[in-house]
């Protein structure tokens, strides 16, 4: 009998916390980019993992840095040897590269490489870690109060997190700030050398009656998370969506947010008037890890969202299939630097300091040993 009750009492917890789980997943907010007024809501000041849909405000500062003078878009950027180390998504351009800030902001925001983002970061930080000083200081000025940034990519760390409200406050800032620039937000496709051209991840481009940006994001602790824009009219509507928890499912909520947005009204709530809420278990980022990435969620969830021939499904009615190929805008890297006899500088191995005798010794032992 108490083996009954205890496998019950394990049972409930266990739902409890489940269910603690479920309902903070999908935390969104949906705003009036003109007017700033708040069409829905749901758990906005809930701290949560933001994987990529970091590279928006390692973008934001990149501008802001064109703005003040001190880099251009012809800027080079060059890929550092800790830069290519960071895993996938990623461009595979080899330490030394260099690129336009123009063309890497494109890679960056379409393909969502890390290893871009990075050598952004480092190139116009001087560092990841004053770089990552950057963002935060940015977020504090825009009032992105729930916002600690750590990386220029969004790879995971606990001390890496914002909220709903906050990323809502940093994409109309981009919107605002840099309409010359809303060019880079609904690129179609892009080729940077290999064999065909890539497609932006963000699949409400092109299938989405206005869509015009911004930007993906995933990584297991955060889920699969969506920050989607869309004109009609003159009216431009921003929704962040995160914590879903497949590809498909986080393109069909921000379609239906954006979509019955356009058809109501605000809620009289703006962003700058609008309260923190929730629990005090909001200042905790909710980890998706156990529902996205787990053996059993992978038995059920794994489905990328696409039919037999690779055409996304269209689970909301508000989006259609693309009736056209994506239009490719082609990168290219920047010649590559040689030295006065015509060798690639990338090329030239660093040299290594020689090691002593003891250490020669040591390492012929612990081989005999071994064989």
């Amino acid at each position: 009998m108490r083996k009954t009750v205890a496998l019950f009492l394990s049972s409930c917890v266990v739902s409890a916390i489940a269910g603690i789980s479920t309902a903070l997943a999908g935390a969104n907010i949906t705003v009036d980019a003109g007017t700033g007024e708040i069409v829905s809501q749901q758990d906005a000041f809930q701290r949560w993992y933001p994987a990529s849909l970091t590279k928006l405000m390692t973008t934001y500062v990149a501008f802001r840095m064109i703005q003040s003078g001190q880099v251009t878009l012809d800027t080079p950027i060059t890929m550092t040897a800790n830069s290519v180390k960071e895993p996938p998504s990623r461009s595979g351009y080899k330490t030394g590269s260099e690129l336009t800030l123009d063309n890497a902001l494109k890679i960056m925001l379409v393909r969502s490489a890390n290893d871009v983002a990075m050598a952004i970061g480092e190139t116009l930080g001087g560092s990841e870690e004053k770089f990552s000083g950057l963002m935060n200081e940015e977020a504090r000025r825009l009032g992105m109060t729930g916002s600690h940034f750590v990386n220029p990519n969004g790879l995971h760390s606990d001390d890496h997190y914002t909220t709903a409200r906050d990323l809502a406050v940093l994409t109309l800032h981009l919107r605002h700030e840099f309409p010359q620039y809303a060019r880079y937000f609904d690129i179609e496709a892009i080729n940077y050398g290999t064999k065909k051209s890539q497609t932006n991840y963000n699949a409400l481009i092109g299938r989405f009656q206005g869509a015009d940006g911004m930007k993906t994001g995933f990584v297991c602790p955060s889920g699969y998370n969506l920050i989607g824009s869309a004109t009609r009219d003159g009216r431009t509507i921003i929704t962040v969506v995160l914590g879903e928890r497949t590809i498909n499912s986080r393109v069909t909520k921000a379609a239906d947010l954006l979509g019955k947005a356009f058809e109501e009204k605000g809620t009289g709530q703006t962003l700058d008037t609008l309260a923190p809420y929730g629990s005090a278990s909001r200042d905790v980022a909710v980890n998706m890890r156990p529902q996205v990435c787990s053996k059993e969620a992978a038995g059920t969830d794994n489905w990328d969202g696409k039919d037999a021939e690779g055409h996304l499904v269209q689970g909301s009615a508000y989006l259609t299939r693309m009736d056209h190929q994506p239009k490719t805008e082609d990168i290219a890297l920047l010649p590559a630097k040689v030295n006065s006899v015509g060798i690639e500088m990338s090329r030239i191995p660093v040299p290594k300091p020689r090691p002593d005798r003891a250490s020669l010794t040591d390492a012929s032992n612990a081989l005999k040993a071994v064989n």
